[in-house]
């Protein structure tokens, strides 16, 4: 049999015996190295990343899940689970192993009476948006609406509601789980409640999430958008930021950026390609209060820019999607900041000057308001004491310039991580080791290896930003 480079050869997979029964078992489908898609299925959201696995099983219901996950245990096979795709480090895809791709089970149902919305593990945030928002309601997610809601669920979930109501595990009301053992769960409050708490930021270390069911939120036009302001504005800008957003109304969030302007619409042409700062802003308040809340804002500076207008929701939860389609290189870097110091601000200023790239930023995100009113052990997700959640990335559509992007990203999270808390938020994380994953949790730690040890003691989902039993 000829083989392609790079690809796992079929004497590396089971026999191709078990691989056909696997196969008729499944309503799904099963991907394998020589199949004509198999390019096209494996590649990640991440163009950074090249992995290369044994066999892809893209599942419709639980018994395919099952079905693939005891496969995967029978024959030996490191196991990935992939939903939307957008992990930074590549974690939902193994290299030789067996990919369960969640992606074809995407259905979002929605109760508008009960104001909750029952969501399959591979769909993404732009189907919850466009489903959601026919009730006038939607549930705390990130700001880009391609990204899975599997993945940024488990991991804790910031973004524009944030402040508002939360993150979007503290919508979370209960879990539908495949276990290890291919028994499945509901993980609740009131049933596997160890369970239930450690899903809630702990990744997807515990099992397979099929579905989950989220309290939805009145959430229908806001008013949003970026207000920008030139580079050398910056130290002002930050140094009035940080005071600003922790005591604005939690109706309005804020996340702060570097930015390299896009040479395209809605920014005006005399902007383009130009490195700024700026805030994207989401006001979710009454309509008639904007205008105030708004003020001093529009009169700070003054912004080169003030972008903001009325729009759905799902408007601004897609607005960046043309900017980072799938493919891109991408390499992360994150923490935890409870105080933006002087200190920091200059370290910020001073790598902002170099961004590399069109596409490479830093954002800043609000971890306050709602998000802080949950007790730092009530879930996984154990930064409730921060103020933002910081990340570099350094982004291009070249792989010419991954070089390039990473020593960029690396320098600045170097300069910037002595004024951090230690710890990053695991959604924004590469693959960076056993250390960084007991930072990313601190005390909660110990309590998400009991859980690992009582679900999955033979650390069959290891995959991920790993919590191990032993």
């Amino acid at each position: 049999m000829i083989t392609m480079p790079n690809r796992p050869a079929l004497s590396n997979l089971p026999v191709q015996d078990a691989v056909n029964t696997l196969r008729t078992s499944l309503r799904g489908e099963v991907i394998q190295p020589e199949d004509d898609r198999y390019d096209d299925l494996r590649a990640l959201y991440n163009g950074m990343i090249d992995k290369h696995p044994a066999l892809i099983v893209r599942c419709t219901d639980v018994a395919d899940v099952q079905a693939a996950l005891a496969f995967a245990t029978e024959h030996g096979l490191r196991l990935a689970i992939r939903g939307g795709g957008h992990n930074g480090g590549g974690l939902g895809s193994v290299d030789g192993g067996l990919v369960i791709d969640l992606s074809a089970m995407h259905s979002v149902r929605v109760d508008p009476g009960a104001r909750t919305v029952r969501v399959e593990g591979g769909a993404t945030w732009g189907q919850v948006d466009h489903a959601t928002h026919a009730f006038g309601l939607a549930v705390p997610s990130g700001i880009i609406s391609t990204t899975g809601v599997g993945g940024l669920t488990l991991g804790g979930g910031l973004g524009h509601l944030t402040r508002k109501y939360g993150l979007t595990i503290d919508s979370l009301l209960e879990a539908d789980v495949v276990l290890a053992d291919g028994q499945l769960v509901t993980a609740s409050e009131q049933e596997h409640s160890d369970l239930f708490w450690a899903i809630r930021g702990g990744g997807g270390n515990f099992g397979i999430v099929t579905s989950f069911l989220f309290r939805a939120h009145p959430v229908d036009t806001i008013v949003g958008g970026p207000t920008l302001w030139t580079l050398e504005q910056a130290p002002q800008v930050m140094r009035w930021y940080r005071e600003f957003i922790v005591n604005a109304p939690e109706d309005l969030n804020g996340f702060f950026a570097f930015l390299t302007v896009p040479p395209a619409p809605p920014f005006p042409e005399h902007l383009h390609l130009q490195k700024m700062c700026g805030v994207v802003w989401c006001y979710t308040g009454p309509q008639d209060r904007a205008e105030e809340v708004f003020a001093p804002i529009r009169e700070f500076g003054p912004p080169a820019l003030h972008g903001v207008h009325d729009m759905p929701y799902p408007a601004l939860q897609s607005a960046f999607d043309g900017l980072y389609p799938p493919g891109h290189q991408w390499y992360w870097r994150a923490d935890f900041v409870k105080e933006l110091t002087d200190e920091a601000i200059a370290a910020h200023v001073e790598h902002a000057r170099t961004l590399p790239t069109m596409h490479s930023t830093m954002h800043l995100y609000p971890v306050n308001g709602a998000a802080h009113r949950v007790g730092q052990q009530d879930t996984a997700w154990s930064y409730r004491d921060a103020t933002w959640g910081e990340v570099i990335v350094g982004v291009d559509p070249d792989p010419a310039n991954a070089g390039t992007i990473r020593d960029w990203c690396v320098n600045y999270w170097e300069a910037v991580h002595p004024y951090s808390m230690g710890g990053a938020y695991v959604n924004m994380m590469m693959d960076e080791g056993q250390d960084r994953v007991r930072a990313a949790y601190r005390d909660n730690h110990d309590r998400l290896r009991q859980v690992k040890g009582r679900y999955d003691p033979r650390n069959v989902f290891s995959v991920n930003q790993n919590i191990r039993a032993d």
